[in-house]
């Protein structure tokens, strides 16, 4: 049974809600994302939601990185969408800052990995405060993450662990 405070979303013959928090960075970590290429990088990830019609719930632009939080429908895959969008961004974006490309090597805007985590009811707001403090807190550390990171890590697990042992448990709330 849903719980009823959930945002549900109807298509033919089906309901759903899937959300994903999803981050990815610029090769090599390079700072390129700054002084008007980030808020064109925003523009561009609007503009791709409304063609492919997925919502952004949270987003932020960091110097090396970004943070979404999109809701998605069950016809698109996670790394198609992700294809989608580093390879839409990365065009417009040469085309945009040619200057960028002089602080790359290799022709690459972003690097080839990414990271998603899905996001619950519970988790929702959570994820969406911690995306939009992410300019308040840059921070410097070379490769390792910020301690908020660790914490929103061990809350989706906490959370994970405690929905399968409601499962296990016949819970007839989350049944």
């Amino acid at each position: 049974m849903y719980n009823k405070s959930s945002e549900l979303t109807y298509g033919r013959g089906y309901v759903y809600s899937l959300q994903y928090h999803i981050i990815w960075c610029t090769k090599y970590r390079r700072k390129v994302l700054k002084n008007g290429v980030d808020t064109d990088c925003k523009t561009l990830l609007m503009e791709m939601s409304e063609e492919y019609r997925f919502r952004i719930l949270a987003m932020e632009v960091m110097p090396d990185h970004i943070h979404l939080l999109v809701d998605v429908t069950p016809q698109f895959t996670i790394p198609d969408m992700i294809k989608i969008m580093k390879g839409g961004i990365a065009r417009k974006l040469f085309l945009l800052h040619p200057e960028i490309k002089k602080q790359l090597w290799g022709g690459h805007l972003w690097n080839p990995s990414y990271c998603v985590v899905t996001v619950s009811d519970r988790s929702r707001e959570m994820v969406e405060a911690y995306i939009e403090s992410q300019k308040e807190k840059e921070w410097g550390g070379r490769g390792r993450p910020p301690k908020d990171l660790a914490r929103l890590q061990a809350y989706h697990r906490g959370m994970k662990d405690a929905d399968h042992i409601k499962l296990q448990s016949g819970d007839p709330e989350t049944s």
